[in-house]
């Protein structure tokens, strides 16, 4: 070694390379040979003390019940017919209050056993199996990309709006055209029929909300007041009210027979893409490209609540025909929510492509279409992806013409109707000669609560 002098006038002592990589080393092993920070070894009387508190604190109303009232879990016989029934232990005689109310189940053959709920642990629900679908037919007619579609009440044909300008009115079961509507100067985007009017509600990219009266087939009333583009329309099921959302990141409210703007809800930040309205709250649901949802109260023209878990683009929404839940799509999640505050209930993943559409009946099978043709079919309840379609383009159409706009399922549930990017509509159904198969389904334990 040698000594060399600082500027400062200190003499600092230089070791070779040797030594300094075995000090190195010992630093390195004094420090991490001992685990310096294990908790410290905890006293029995200290366990004691805690299960003491947890029998107080959480087992105090079931702890003392009388022995013939709880029986042990292997006393109990496996078979199908067990049932919930409510255990009553006798009054205590010095308080005249009952010791304990608890469910318990019971085995009808053998009243004498019953096992506490406790015990047993709540069991994954499994995806019910549904029939796969098929193409049933193909229909073309428009000349422009198919974009929106809405199915009558009565379910006797169904109405789609296309980028030719032109609104054509189908029968459903032949498949045949019936009428074609023309008025719009641009591409119509957003098509609505009433269940309680004889009307039909038509928007599009000429700013321009229609109402054609289908006894006259002429259009009877408009709706001004829309900045820019208006790309979705919701009938209200209970008020006649209309609401329109567009590219001017509004929602407007209409009354549909003064055509008065009721209200305008104002807060997105973008393009607002799709509306829902239901009888109860929140009577409207609007998605934009903004990656939020809002809920809106009606009466106040105010939101209620902003949902923002998305990351992408919110293009459709869906509302479930019997449950108080809705789903929402965009390309990194298809999401369930509940109503009224806007709860989340679970991701659907799996769909990786933009998502332009869903469609949901009453089944609980939930169908997700894409700008790239792919049709995937979902279990509601628990998000099982039972079916991948791929949706084949018409002769003389590019591969990459395979898109899907809108999708409805007619009012039976049996068909699903599909406006796609080769200008053409599809319809499927349910295959009727197909068996049913055991599900291979495993749950995703670790699913995003967000």
């Amino acid at each position: 070694s040698s000594v060399s002098t600082q500027s400062t006038g200190e003499e600092v002592q230089k070791h070779n390379v040797h030594t300094l990589v075995f000090r190195s080393l010992k630093r390195t092993h004094d420090l991490f040979l001992y685990d310096q920070w294990a908790a410290l070894p905890t006293p029995d009387d200290l366990k004691a003390s805690r299960k003491s508190y947890k029998r107080q604190s959480e087992y105090a109303s079931v702890k003392d019940m009388d022995a013939p009232v709880i029986a042990k879990k292997e006393n109990v016989p496996k078979t199908p017919g067990n049932e919930l029934v409510e255990v009553t232990t006798p009054k205590n005689s010095s308080t005249g209050e009952k010791i304990s109310n608890a469910l318990a189940m019971a085995n009808p053959n053998n009243n004498n056993k019953m096992i506490t709920l406790a015990s047993r642990r709540a069991a994954l629900p499994k995806p019910q199996w549904h029939a796969p679908w098929k193409l049933m037919r193909v229909i073309s007619g428009h000349l422009g990309w198919v974009r929106c579609v809405d199915v009558d009440h009565t379910n006797d044909w169904f109405v789609t709006g296309s980028a030719d300008r032109t609104i054509k009115i189908w029968d459903l079961g032949s498949g045949t055209l019936k009428l074609s509507l023309t008025g719009h100067i641009s591409t119509v985007r957003g098509v609505a029929v009433s269940d309680r009017h004889p009307y039909l509600f038509s928007c599009g990219e000429d700013k321009q909300v229609k109402c054609w009266d289908l006894e006259q087939n002429k259009v009877i009333r408009h709706y001004h007041g829309h900045l820019s583009a208006v790309y979705s329309l919701s009938i209200h099921p209970t008020l006649d009210v209309l609401c329109s959302v567009g590219r001017d990141s509004t929602c407007r409210v209409w009354d549909m027979r003064t055509k008065s703007c009721i209200h305008t809800l104002t807060g997105h930040t973008n393009t607002v893409s799709s509306v829902l309205t239901q009888a109860t709250e929140p009577q409207i649901i609007t998605a934009s490209h903004d990656t939020t949802m809002r809920l809106w109260d009606i009466v106040a023209g105010k939101t209620r609540a902003t949902l923002t878990n998305h990351k992408k683009s919110i293009r459709s929404l869906v509302l479930h025909p019997t449950q108080y839940t809705f789903a929402s799509a965009s390309a990194d999640n298809i999401k369930q929510w509940k109503c009224p505050g806007g709860e989340f209930i679970q991701n659907l993943s799996g769909h990786n492509a933009i998502l332009n559409t869903l469609a949901l009946n009453q089944d609980g099978v939930l169908v997700s279409g894409a700008d790239n043709g792919t049709i995937h079919f979902w279990d509601w309840k628990t998000g099982y992806n039972f079916q991948r379609v791929q949706s084949q383009v018409q002769p003389g159409s590019l591969d990459s013409e395979a898109g899907i706009f809108a999708m409805k399922f007619d009012k039976s549930g049996s068909r699903l109707i599909t406006c796609e990017t080769d200008k053409t509509i599809k319809i499927y159904k349910e295959d009727d000669t197909a068996l049913e198969e055991p599900i291979n389904w495993k749950p995703d334990l670790l699913r995003k609560k967000y």
